[in-house]
């Protein structure tokens, strides 16, 4: 298969577009014709493991991984996703817990499908790949995790310093010497503009061999395809109706991987993509020119985001506005909402739900009553609540048990580099923590 970027340019293998993270000509790659299938091309397929293999084989079909899909899929499904039902008063809803990787969010699954493609690419090359990416909280946690300590590929995380949980920071920089971890002064948009500008830096991609490991990446993508094609082809052959779905987004990769597995032919009903205060996308959908904007902090924190970069895999997928309103609806939850919604679930079915999460129960709980008696809802859940302990449990009343693989990595002792928001101050870290002896620093050429 080929990949071609959003903007035009020429088509690339699988290959390419993992490792160059972002097309030559600042746009996203996407297939170059989406696959087809039948609920019927999947008889046989029960597991994640089974459904992930015919899913994503056409995808690979040219790549030197092709061989190595099975090793690559057993890597990266190594962990439980499990259905929790939950007793709303009114329709019928479950809970797709995607929270029960290493750093306990769904981030898990893309990081390590990502970090088992490069590694096995990259065996053989010259110099170190070195993997941007940006953080809005849980990202960085998980594609950290994966790439820990990997040999042959340097990883550099930028995160908003002071705009994370106390746990995510840990998570974003207890890592090995492979993991340079920049507390950025600044937002989210700041740290992905910082990682857009610094792909865009021609000299500077030839000394570190750039890629990128946000959602902007194809290599995140794809797996997360395969957990939208599994739940859904399950609900199908238990109740023979297409579920619909409720996504927390913010930078849009996993409510685009659900549209796109829709897109390729898998039973999925309706899409209802869940934001908190930064709305850009449902003012969008309701008529005002896409226009990045200031993020807005807010207790979803994963998801304050500005300038959503996969709404332009979005757009050369189902068109402008006009077009995505008969595709997807958006609803926008207030803090007060999200802290409301962690109340009531919590006394409703006994346990906590993250505040992303929670934007998406909201989401649900704003859907009309034909709407809900109508469809069946499958909700995602994004994130272990125990990841944001001081926003839930004053709300709760209660302490959030923290999974076995938090208690490992809150053990671990943390490090990191403060930066400012500009290209110098993220050059010199650059330098001073991975520039082979010998080397210029940037700026100095």
């Amino acid at each position: 298969m080929k990949f071609r970027s959003t903007r035009g340019a020429m088509a690339q293998t699988l290959d390419e577009a993992l490792i160059s993270g972002i097309a030559a000509d600042g746009g996203l790659f996407v297939p170059d014709v989406l696959p087809q299938f039948h609920t019927d091309d999947f008889d046989g397929a029960d597991s994640v493991l089974d459904i992930a293999k015919i899913l994503l084989t056409p995808f690979f079909e040219g790549s030197r991984l092709a061989d190595e899909l099975d090793s690559i899929l057993l890597e990266t499904f190594a962990f439980p996703l499990p259905l929790t039902r939950l007793p709303f008063a009114t329709g019928r809803a479950e809970l797709l817990e995607l929270f029960h990787g290493p750093t306990a969010a769904f981030k898990d699954v893309g990081a390590r499908f990502l970090a088992a493609c490069l590694c096995r690419l990259e065996q053989e090359a010259a110099t170190p790949l070195t993997v941007l990416v940006a953080t809005s909280g849980d990202t960085g946690g998980a594609v950290a995790a994966a790439f820990d300590e990997r040999p042959g590929i340097h990883v550099v995380v930028l995160f908003p310093d002071g705009r994370v949980s106390e746990r995510q920071a840990h998570q974003l920089t207890c890592w090995g010497d492979n993991v340079l971890s920049l507390a950025v002064q600044g937002s989210f948009d700041d740290c992905q503009t910082l990682v857009k500008s610094a792909m865009a830096d021609q000299s500077l991609c030839e000394q570190y061999r750039f890629s990128s490991a946000n959602s902007i990446n194809i290599g995140r993508l794809l797996p997360q395809c395969t957990y939208y094609a599994a739940t859904s082809l399950r609900h199908w052959r238990e109740t023979g109706r297409r579920p619909g779905f409720i996504v927390p987004t913010g930078n849009l990769g996993n409510a685009f991987a659900c549209i796109m597995t829709r897109e390729m032919g898998l039973p999925i009903g309706e899409i209802v993509l869940a934001t908190n205060a930064n709305r850009i996308i449902a003012d969008y959908l309701a008529g005002s020119e896409w226009a990045p904007r200031a993020s807005i902090p807010t207790l979803a924190s994963a998801m304050d985001v500005g300038n959503p970069s996969n709404m332009e895999r979005l757009r050369d997928l189902l068109g402008d506005a006009d077009a995505l309103k008969k595709h997807i609806q958006v609803f926008t939850a207030s803090d007060e909402n999200i802290e409301q919604q962690i109340r009531q679930n919590y006394a409703a079915f006994g346990f906590a739900i993250c505040p992303h999460t929670a934007t998406a129960t909201y989401a649900y709980q704003q859907l009309s009553q034909a709407v809900k008696d109508a469809n069946d809802w499958i909700i995602v859940a994004t994130a272990h609540a125990a990841k944001f302990e001081l926003i839930v449990e004053p709300l709760i009343g209660d302490v959030v048990p923290l999974p076995d693989p938090l208690q490992e990595i809150q053990s671990k002792p943390s490090r990191s580099v403060s930066i400012t928001a500009d290209m110098s101050s993220f050059k010199k870290a650059l330098h001073d923590r991975f520039c082979l002896d010998g080397d210029v620093p940037p700026g100095d050429k």
